[in-house]
């Protein structure tokens, strides 16, 4: 059986391929987003709009109503974040097509998990065998399998961290 484990976070994720619970899992793909580490200005390109409090009294000047910017209902971040997401179930999803594995792990932080869990394709989410909500990209790949549950190799159903 052959296991995909994918470590991910909003700038980086890394495929590793597992057949065996106890050999090191090996390193299959890396897929890195240089726009994630931008500054919301370099995202954006224009400042958001202006609103005005109310329009001024009769015969008062403009300028003396208050006005401000309007908060962006999309964050630029997270939106980056979700193109990411994106790229990492496309590339899921074509491992998938080429029958490269049998099961999913997926680890990645809360946030993250929840934007790939919303980005997945049903087929790519039907082979996922657990989810590991731990932001683990930088950890060294022989200690991901102390993060594995322990029938990997044993059962199919969904296991939830």
């Amino acid at each position: 059986m052959r296991v995909r484990i994918v470590v991910a976070d909003q700038s980086e994720a890394d495929f590793y391929e597992l057949e065996q619970r106890d050999m090191p899992p090996q390193l299959v793909q890396r897929l890195e987003d240089a726009d994630a580490h931008l500054h919301d200005r370099d995202l954006k390109s224009d400042r958001p709009g202006r609103v005005f409090d109310h329009a001024p009294a009769p015969g008062a000047r403009r300028g003396a109503v208050g006005h401000h910017a309007t908060g962006g209902e999309r964050n630029p971040r997270k939106v980056e974040a979700e193109r990411f997401a994106r790229r990492v179930a496309d590339a899921l999803e074509e491992e998938q097509r080429r029958d490269r594995y049998d099961r999913l792990i997926i680890m990645a932080p809360p946030a993250f998990l929840g934007l790939l869990r919303e980005q997945m394709p049903a087929a790519v989410q039907a082979t996922v065998a657990a989810e590991i909500s731990k932001d683990l990209v930088h950890e060294p790949p022989a200690a991901l399998s102390a993060y594995l549950p322990a029938d990997t190799f044993t059962r199919h159903p969904i296991a939830r961290d």
